[in-house]
């Protein structure tokens, strides 16, 4: 299995990569204001690169539960800098997190070489023919609604079964825009338009997804449902983020997005040399 990037190939199995989660805002959840001038979030992404990113996930527009969309203008302001400087400086793929096809276009011509996107249930095909006519990467994340009303008690009849059809209608979607099979990677989208429940049932069905034969993604780090569901505010939820990550990786992902990179790092590297010598 294939993961096309631009002028970036993955092929796997291979070690898990840690996608660094570069934040340009003013609100995320996480660490909204802390590298929202630009110089600040390269320095970042560099440290996270010399912590062992094996891609760098660069976002200015916060998709938080109920989060305030920005401007086209705003968030080019923000990103496309930082993308310009990044790419002379860094060798591991940059990925642009935008719902905003300009956004997308504008980054993908800056040095970005993925599109992860959270507005994959878009109706229109505007954002695919911006990854088409890149060869881009594109990362396809399941969300129920939007980032302002994805929360407003989210229901499924059987919320496997449905990300996975989700993931099947997509793909031909993609492939008639002309995106390849082997440019998209999936998301199941935790914390999007999700319950406790439902991101705790897809953490522990994640290796049924490996059968669409695509790269999983799996984002979990620092989210809320971690809090309700053990009570640790946004600063202390590094020990269950962590655990998400080896779950993710025995599950069979492919690419772990988190914030806290060299922790990360570590702890997938122990997962990978335990499951190998239950392997062999």
């Amino acid at each position: 299995m294939q993961f096309h990037a631009g002028q970036f190939t993955f092929r796997f199995p291979r070690p898990t990569l840690v996608m660094g989660v570069v934040n340009v805002t003013p609100d995320s959840f996480s660490d909204g204001g802390k590298f929202l001038e630009a110089d600040k979030a390269v320095a970042h992404a560099l440290d996270l690169v010399a912590q062992g990113a094996g891609l760098l996930d660069i976002g200015g527009e916060s998709t938080r539960p109920g989060a305030t969309p920005v401007s086209e203008a705003e968030e080019l302001h923000r990103v496309v800098p930082v993308i310009e400087k990044l790419a002379v400086r860094v060798k591991v793929p940059l990925s642009i997190d935008t719902m905003k096809p300009a956004v997308a276009r504008a980054a993908l011509a800056a040095g970005a070489s993925i599109v992860n996107d959270v507005a994959a249930n878009r109706e229109d095909d505007a954002m695919w023919r911006v990854v088409a006519d890149a060869g881009a990467g594109y990362v396809c994340l399941h969300m129920r609604g939007t980032p302002q009303d994805m929360q407003s008690n989210p229901s499924y009849a059987d919320v496997y079964r449905e990300v996975t059809e989700f993931f099947r209608e997509r793909m031909q979607r993609l492939n008639a825009c002309g995106v390849t099979a082997d440019q998209v990677a999936f998301d199941v989208g935790i914390g999007f338009g999700k319950t406790v429940e439902h991101n705790l049932q897809l953490l522990a069905g994640l290796r049924g997804f490996t059968r669409l034969n695509r790269p999983l993604l799996v984002g979990a780090s620092r989210k809320s449902f971690i809090g309700k569901l053990l009570g640790a505010d946004v600063a202390k939820r590094l020990p269950a983020s962590l655990a998400c990550a080896c779950l993710a990786v025995v599950g069979g992902a492919a690419i772990i997005r988190a914030h806290d990179v060299a922790e990360t790092v570590q702890a997938v590297r122990m997962t990978e040399a335990v499951l190998a010598r239950r392997a062999s």
